[in-house]
């Protein structure tokens, strides 16, 4: 898994435009669309395309690394979670010791399933910085789309966020299996428990019955 590069410690201070920026749509590969501020850079490095821009409140980034030519086929969703889970680990790791991950959540994009998180970072003198970030795999790519802004102006990025994470479109061609094979869920919770309460019951009932037809022996 290519090391996942963090925007936010190179851009935290260069985030100056505070005027309304327009958003227009950027294809950034043949099946992802976003939309960006206008006049957004595109930079390739190390076999990754990055798109980045200031906004009005914060700064956006678009990563489209490949993955491993090599890379297996995941089988099944919890797969995809124990790799969506190394990746947020991977980017906690790489940011520092006052650095940490919150308000993970899952979300779909299109028909593919997409995590979001927030990383939360410290520089130690009471500076805080906030990362939105949404997690994206599929078999060949993974996408990463950063929001990074102080936390001093956490409401004032609310409308300016929704409106780029709301932006990303993905071809019909990306569908569910081009993350992980098996949509098999296996048991759910509840079924387990009533499939092993119910077998509980019945045992029970079985040693009661067991036991009363031995005692009507004995007393015949």
């Amino acid at each position: 898994m290519k090391k996942i590069l963090l925007s936010f410690a190179l851009i935290l201070y260069v985030i100056t435009a505070f005027s309304q920026v327009k958003l227009q749509p950027v294809k950034v590969d043949s099946l992802v669309t976003v939309s960006l501020p206008v006049g957004f850079q595109k930079k390739d490095t190390l076999g990754q395309h990055i798109y980045s821009a200031n906004a009005s409140f914060g700064f956006m980034t678009v990563i489209v690394a490949p993955n491993e030519k090599n890379n297996t086929p995941l089988k099944k969703e919890t797969d995809l979670n124990a790799v969506l889970k190394k990746y947020i680990t991977s980017i906690q790791g790489q940011s520092g010791a006052y650095s940490s991950a919150i308000r993970q959540r899952d979300t779909t994009i299109g028909s593919l399933k997409a995590k979001l998180f927030t990383l939360k970072n410290d520089d130690g003198t009471g500076n805080v910085s906030l990362v939105n970030f949404t997690l994206l795999y599929t078999q060949d790519v993974t996408y990463t789309f950063e929001y990074v802004y102080p936390e001093l102006r956490k409401e004032l990025v609310k409308e300016e966020y929704k409106a780029f994470t709301s932006s990303i479109r993905l071809s019909p061609q990306l569908q569910r299996n081009d993350q992980y094979l098996s949509n098999a869920k296996g048991l759910s919770p509840v079924l387990k428990v009533v499939i092993f309460g119910g077998g509980a019951i019945i045992l029970v009932l079985i040693i009661v019955t067991v036991v009363r037809r031995r005692k009507k022996l004995s007393l015949s």
